[in-house]
């Protein structure tokens, strides 16, 4: 804690004043464009990786960046989802995936999760995954190619939230995959096959 004490007196000194007219626009206005649902991995910072101001993010985190698919009753991740999409309006939705992850590392090596019970079950949400990898042809035990369906399913989730339904029928919003390499510092978009592909350019 002495770290983080630290650098909120560090913030607040030499951060803040340079960016107060920001926070002061801010403070009354909320308007992100994009959503990104990253994983809760502590190397993966969103805003880091896409140098992005304070407000230009809506981010939603998950263990394996897991979004589980729509069902009856409430949970946070569809909370956050609707109310990014419905209420902000967000016109990009990026899932992104990361090298070393640990909760694909676990499926993927099938490890024993039998002491974090709750983990395990959360990585329930991940077994369509696990199939899309396996119908694949990747080799048994592939983190990478584990992470790279992980995204394309998560996306494919997303798509079963009916805030989401609308808004990509209405054309009012886009969904992005990406894999973010921690040793390189590198981001690749995936296509629907889950291979690397060159960003695009939206169109105006």
């Amino acid at each position: 804690m002495h770290d983080i004490a630290q650098g909120l007196a560090r913030f607040r000194r030499e951060v803040f004043p340079a960016k107060a007219e920001l926070f002061a626009g801010l403070a009354a206005a909320h308007r992100p464009a994009t959503a990104f649902i990253g994983c809760s991995d502590a190397r993966v910072v969103p805003e880091l990786i896409t140098q992005s101001e304070p407000g230009d993010l809506f981010v939603i985190r998950t263990a394996g960046n897991l979004v589980p698919a729509h069902a009856p009753g409430s949970d946070a991740v569809a909370a956050a989802v609707e109310y990014a999409v419905a209420v902000l309006g967000v016109s990009d939705l990026v899932v992104c995936g990361h090298s070393d992850c640990g909760a694909m590392t676990a499926l993927a090596e099938q490890r024993d999760l039998s002491g974090a019970p709750l983990v395990a079950d959360w990585l329930r949400h991940a077994d369509a995954s696990r199939a899309r990898t396996a119908a694949a042809g990747a080799p048994a035990g592939s983190v990478d190619a584990l992470v790279r369906q992980n995204v394309l399913a998560q996306l494919t989730n997303l798509t079963t939230h009916p805030s989401v339904a609308r808004a990509l029928a209405a054309g009012s919003l886009t969904l992005h995959g990406w894999v973010f390499d921690i040793a390189s510092g590198t981001v690749e978009a995936l296509d629907a096959a889950g291979r690397p592909t060159a960003f695009a350019a939206r169109a105006a």
